[in-house]
This record gives C-alpha cells, structure tokens and sequence, in this order.
C-alpha cells in the first residue's frame, strides 16, 4: 500500500494552495526524495482514493513542527515509538534525523544528517572494502559505505525502536540491498565473536559516553583494532564540535585508548565531530 510522510513544511504548503483556491498541488510525501502532484478537493488535500487530509488535519500537523506523520490506508500517525523512552523521527530539509528523548543522533546544524553520515563513510571506506558499522542507527553510514563500492557491510544497531522507525523512513530503504547485512543486538557483544582481520574499515558512532561508557572503553577499541585488517581505518563519531576542536580529558581520553589499543595516526576530525585512526 502506498505510503506518504507529511511534516509543517509539506502540510503548510497545502494548506497555503487550498487558500488560494489551487486544484492542484507538487509536494514531496518521501522526506525529499521525490516530488508528484496531487489533487485539491473539498478543502482538503487528495494523496489518493483512500488517503485524504482536511484542513484541520493539516493545520495540526503544522503545529507539531518535529514530527513527522505517515499516512498509509486511511489512516495517519506520528513516527515515533514511545515504548521504552521517546524515540521519533525529525524532519529537515534532507534526510530525516533520530531523536532519542529529546538527543539529536546526528550532525545535522548546516547540513543533512545523510551528507553528514556520508562524510564520516568516506573517511574510512575504500572501494571493495568489507566494513562493520557499528551502532548504524537509520543505517545512513552503512548506505553511504555501500554507494562507496564496499564490497559487504555488516550494520549494527541495538535498539529494537530505532530498527522499527528506521523500517518505516525512506532513506532507510537501501539498506535492503545486496551487500548489506543488517544485524540487532550489542555491538560490544557481537563483535567478540567476530574473525581477527575480517573487515576493511569501521564506522563506530555510539550513543554517548553516559549511556554507552562501555562502547568508548579501551576494551572495545581493542577488540576494533582485532577485526580490522593491516592498514585497515576507523572512523570514530564522539560528538559535540567545541569538545572535539579546544581538546578536553574526554576526547583526549578516546585517543589515548586507541593508541593503547594499537591504533596509529589517530587524529581528530572536527568537522564531523569525530576522530579517525588506522590499524
């Protein structure tokens, strides 16, 4: 069935057309991935025979301004998951970006969280790579790793929630293509388990350091600097920009257990918020 994503933005914009008394209408309801026309009718905005919204259906989608709502079957809902904690989606003027009670899970001041995503790929992924992206949340890196040319990429991501929003967002479509291994559980447990020298590159963007201490531990960084290959690079995303570009004991600290850990060239990377290594 035929789904359609509707945040402010899209919303305003009909609502805007009906005022103007317009029968038709070029939207995007993929997030801006594409845009089609659809009908105006009856003071109301027509996606399909089954999907039509009123105008005060989309005044309220106007008012909740981080929330993005699917309408599929007649019906229209928030992406969010309230669960275990407050999990939803957040439009922007590209990609969608996670929000996990109120944290935003990615760069996404003066960019888009799939550009950004995709920067921090390109630091560490070569063409033909085998990569582990850990932590992969919507999967974002673990796309921009395959468009790459990575040859396999293992994705892993521990939140059940997130696994369900990142199901229902387009841009997370493609990590249903050939090449892509997506996996749920802990990335600090499965990755014990894994063969010495199996993987090319690592992408490892965790939560942060107090919710996730033990994803920043020497430990884990070892058992990375195991499964990588000789000359094989992380990329490693730890957040806030003023941390990483002044210096702090905790960025200072992440470096220095990768360089116990074995790791070489280790430098910050402060536009994408993070530090890059090789084996």
């Amino acid at each position: 069935m035929p789904s359609y994503y509707l945040h402010t933005d899209n919303a305003k914009q009909a609502l805007d057309a009906i005022a103007k008394g317009l029968t038709c209408i070029r939207l995007s309801t993929d997030l801006n991935l594409s845009e089609q026309d659809f009908a105006l009718s009856d003071q109301s905005l027509v996606l399909d025979a089954d999907n039509r919204l009123s105008i005060d259906t989309l005044k309220s989608i106007v008012k909740k301004t981080q929330r993005i709502y699917l309408c599929r079957d007649g019906t229209i809902h928030p992406l969010e998951d309230r669960s275990t904690g407050y999990y939803k989606l957040v439009p922007t003027a590209g990609a969608p970006l996670l929000e996990i009670s109120g944290v935003k899970m990615h760069i996404s001041k003066g960019t888009d969280p799939f550009a950004s995503a995709s920067a921090m790929a390109q630091q560490a992924v070569r063409k033909g790579d085998k990569v582990l992206d850990c932590c992969s949340g919507l999967g974002y890196a673990a796309i921009a790793a395959h468009r790459l040319g990575a040859s396999e990429v293992l994705s892993i991501e521990l939140s059940p929630e997130v696994m369900r929003l990142r199901s229902q967002n387009p841009w997370s479509n493609d990590l249903g293509q050939a090449g892509i291994v997506q996996r749920q559980g802990s990335s600090y447990e499965l990755i014990g388990s894994m063969p010495a020298a199996s993987f090319d590159a690592v992408i490892h963007d965790p939560p942060r350091f107090s919710l996730a201490g033990e994803l920043y531990s020497e430990e884990f960084y070892r058992e990375i600097f195991r499964v990588l290959r000789r000359d094989g690079r992380l990329f490693h995303y730890t957040g806030n920009p003023h941390v990483v570009k002044k210096g702090s004991s905790f960025v200072d600290g992440v470096i220095h257990r990768l360089k116990a850990a074995g790791f070489k060239h280790v430098q910050k990377v402060e536009h994408l918020m993070g530090v890059s290594a090789q084996k």
